[in-house]
């Protein structure tokens, strides 16, 4: 690889690829991060390259693999450029045919995504309604890179934020910039960008300045960093650049869990990459930046989520949060100044100086600047992860993007910003999407977790499995948060077995509001909201499970029971399933449940395309 050694050559290199580039040349892409390669995005890729090499076609026809494009549920799927053509769920047979139409300039409407309602073709990616609402600045790359190929990203405009902070050359300028954005912290508090850069910059540089990407994400059913991560390294890359010349930091960590191994190979690849091509290390480009970056594998401990926990991970201590002040930008790693952005704050970085400020804060609201990356999960259509404007509603998200509920049972409400985050029910959907709108509703940002509930979801249970998580993730250190979410768990479990009490409802709350105003970090303050976010909206929930013995959901298998109705034709598909052998009856006739085997486990329910099993 060769070496850059000024800015003049990196402009030089990225006019050059530019230049040789050839956009007419049809390029198949094929998705393939961790939800595409667990769909058997490799499997396309090993045939899509025999088709290319064994038929004459590597100047015809470009293949380009990438990370996640987003749309999950549709993995593996392949993009063919400069149409626009999306096929979703492609098989291995359907490669050689996609090719010999990519070629041809044609498409192949049987392999098109098909419009729900009519049933219609829809050809171009943009056209989808999962993309439409949707305002992609940073997953839009996703789509253009292969995260492993370094001139790839320069081609496509990368570190052309970097030449043009060197070009500006006074870091000032630079923090004045990323101020004006209003750019939060993506992270889950929505700390102002800006102003911690500030904080660090004013710091004085005795033993050097930290910066650090935090991408150790632990909410169950999050994957916004990971997909950022594993499609376009080099993004988080150049933010921290920049962000090291704004400040003065000498030393850059990445703090990725490792449970995301490709991501991790990825980083490693690029930040390699980096190195080899002058961009990391000493006097940057001829600039007198020096700054490197290493990479910091972390357990997968909840708790290191927040800023001073993860800086005593970093130092290879337990991940233990401390009282601040001093706050990390005066007392960080090993006691000097540092400055922790989450993954999605560093890849903003680019795109605001790039376009500029007023560009980035043109989208949004006024107090809420650009868009935010969510995992759209649970019981809904459309999966996946979704970048959209701040200021758009929960129900454009869910509905518009989402395509609402899978099947027929109604949307019952949504959870956002992960374990310690509110559930808001349906008739809320009209809330905006803002750190502010969510916090007034019971509710956080997060890091951008958004798991959607059907009326088959037992809020007491969904608040139960989320306080047994955060209790186990509690680091111990404040006797509230360790005592106060294992007996939220105990008070929350009684409830679902038909053990509860009014009164140990009003302690459950009293004691979640305690849990919530006297521990010391985020976790404990936070790990309530699961409580008190249900206890408001389905309170009525609650007491029915404590009152009538009842779960309304069908749900807490100790306040259920299972029949088999008239609708039973004998099909035994529920016979088959059940793995107590409590159900009897024969071929088409009515079937019965021995109850006292039964363990309430569903199968049954779950296998009956009768709707012949009823839950009481």
């Amino acid at each position: 690889m060769i070496k850059l050694n000024t800015i003049f050559d990196l402009n030089a290199l990225h006019d050059r690829l530019i230049s040789s580039a050839k956009p007419e040349i049809p390029t198949v892409v094929i998705t393939a991060g961790t939800c595409g390669q667990a769909s058997g995005a490799n499997d396309l890729i090993r045939i899509a390259k025999r088709e290319i090499l064994t038929r004459g076609l590597t100047e015809r026809l470009h293949l380009r693999v990438t990370g996640c494009h987003g749309y999950c549920e549709m993995e593996p799927s392949v993009l063919v450029e400069p149409r626009g053509t999306f096929y979703p769920n492609v098989g291995i047979d359907d490669i050689p045919e996609i090719i010999d139409a990519a070629v041809k300039g044609i498409t192949i409407d049987s392999l098109l995504f098909k419009e729900p309602v009519t049933s219609e073709p829809v050809e171009k990616q943009s056209d989808l309604p999962f993309y439409k609402k949707q305002v992609r600045t940073i997953l839009s790359a996703n789509e253009k890179i292969d995260p492993i190929r370094i001139f790839n990203y320069i081609e496509n405009d990368g570190y052309s934020a970097l030449m043009k902070v060197f070009g500006i050359g006074k870091s000032s300028r630079i923090i004045a910039e990323i101020k004006a954005s209003n750019l939060r912290g993506r992270g889950g508090a929505g700390f102002p960008t800006g102003l911690k850069w500030q904080f660090l910059a004013d710091q004085p540089s005795r033993n050097g300045k930290y910066l650090v990407c935090n991408a150790d994400e632990g909410d169950p059913g999050a994957y916004m960093d990971r997909s950022i991560l594993e499609g376009n390294p080099h993004s988080i890359i150049e933010g921290m650049i920049i962000g090291a010349y704004a400040t003065g930091a000498t030393e850059g960590i990445i703090y990725v869990r490792n449970e995301y191994p490709l991501a991790i190979k990825h980083l490693l690849i690029a930040l390699r990459q980096a190195r080899d091509l002058g961009l990391l290390g000493e006097n940057i480009l001829g600039t007198g930046l020096s700054f490197d970056i290493k990479l910091v594998k972390g357990a997968g401990a909840f708790v290191c989520g927040e800023e001073t926990a993860l800086i005593k991970s970093i130092e290879g201590k337990m991940g233990e949060p401390r009282q601040r002040p001093p706050f990390p930008t005066q007392a960080g790693i090993n006691g000097n100044p540092t400055a922790i952005n989450n993954v999605e704050t560093w890849a903003n970085i680019p795109v605001i100086i790039r376009n500029g400020a007023e560009s980035f804060r043109s989208i949004g609201t006024k107090n809420n600047s650009g868009t935010k990356i969510f995992s759209l999960v649970g019981k809904i259509k459309n999966t996946g992860r979704v970048e959209v404007p701040m200021g758009i509603t929960i129900g454009e998200i869910i509905y518009d993007i989402g395509g609402g509920p899978v099947g027929k049972a109604k949307i019952k409400a949504v959870q956002t910003g992960g374990p310690s985050g509110g559930c808001i029910p349906s008739d809320k959907f009209d809330l905006t999407i803002d750190y502010d709108s969510l916090a007034e509703a019971g509710s956080i940002m997060g890091s951008g977790g958004m798991i959607v509930m059907d009326e088959h979801t037992c809020m007491v249970d969904v608040a139960k499995y989320f306080m047994n998580f955060l209790k186990e993730e509690s680091c111990g250190k404040c006797f509230t948060c360790r005592k106060g979410t294992q007996r939220m768990y105990e008070i929350l479990d009684d409830v679902s077995n038909g053990e509860g009490s009014l009164e140990g409802l009003e302690l459950l709350e009293e004691l979640a509001n305690s849990v919530k105003d006297t521990t010391m970090c985020q976790l404990g303050q936070t790990a309530p909201n699961p409580v008190l976010s249900t206890l408001h909206y389905f309170r009525d929930e609650y007491e029915q499970h404590v009152e009538k013995g009842k779960c309304p959901a069908g749900v807490c298998r100790s306040l259920i029971t299972y029949s088999i109705t008239e609708k039973c034709n004998g099909c035994t598909a529920c016979l088959r399933a059940c793995p107590e052998e409590a159900i009897s009856g024969k071929k088409k006739e009515r079937h019965s449940i021995d109850q006292s085997k039964c363990t309430q486990c569903g199968a049954c329910w779950s296998v009956c395309k009768f709707d012949a099993v009823e839950v009481l």
